[in-house]
């Protein structure tokens, strides 16, 4: 098997409270398949302009239903949760904070990544500002004034746009969106398609 056959790609935002559900998730069940997962934040917004649609908590009638689903699958998971006061947000910030440091050590950017997730998630805190991003960079151990000249950067900001505009030609349009072997999958409550594929060899 490839080193790409073995790769899942995980497209997400940081303000997806369904992507911060699959991200607590995603990197076991892909070791119980010997797989490796590649994290991939994207931006919602151009997102939502290609495909047409808005934010769940923007849509009327499904709006209220969102947020009691958030609640509701996270109790059933088990993950802590909590709905942020400010919702959503631009997560330009930390998805180029990400895409700076993946670019030097893919196990820190991860690790960033879900605490970025956990700041907002499961304390209810806006992580939007560049500062904020430096300052959860900074609690791991990064230099926070490299984060923020790094989310300042015009090629991490290009970087950033690359990306998206990458998974929009492969068909991504919400988050969580997970490729396997080319297959797509979206939403949280795949990753046990997900799993099965995995085990199958595709069905």
């Amino acid at each position: 098997m490839s080193n790409e056959k073995k790769s899942i790609d995980f497209y997400f935002d940081f303000s997806s409270p369904y992507g911060y559900l699959a991200s607590t998730r995603i990197n076991a069940l892909a070791a119980r398949h010997q797989r490796h997962v590649t994290w991939r934040p994207v931006l919602l917004g151009p997102m939502f302009k290609a495909a047409g649609t808005a934010p769940l908590v923007s849509v009327p009638l499904k709006g209220p239903y969102s947020v009691r689903d958030f609640l509701r699958t996270a109790r059933l998971l088990k993950i802590p949760y909590t709905q942020p006061a400010t919702f959503p947000i631009g997560t330009q910030n930390a998805a180029r904070a990400f895409y700076w440091l993946s670019d030097r050590d893919e196990t820190s950017a991860q690790r960033f990544a879900q605490a970025c997730y956990a700041t907002y998630f499961e304390q209810g805190i806006d992580i939007s500002s560049a500062d904020k991003i430096a300052d959860i960079a900074a609690a791991l151990g990064e230099d926070r004034a490299s984060i923020l000249a790094a989310v300042a950067d015009p090629v991490v900001k290009e970087r950033l746009k690359n990306e998206v505009e990458a998974a929009l030609t492969k068909g991504v349009f919400g988050s969580p969106f997970i490729i396997v072997d080319g297959e797509p999958f979206w939403g949280n409550d795949r990753l046990e398609q997900v799993d099965a594929w995995l085990a199958t060899g595709g069905f």
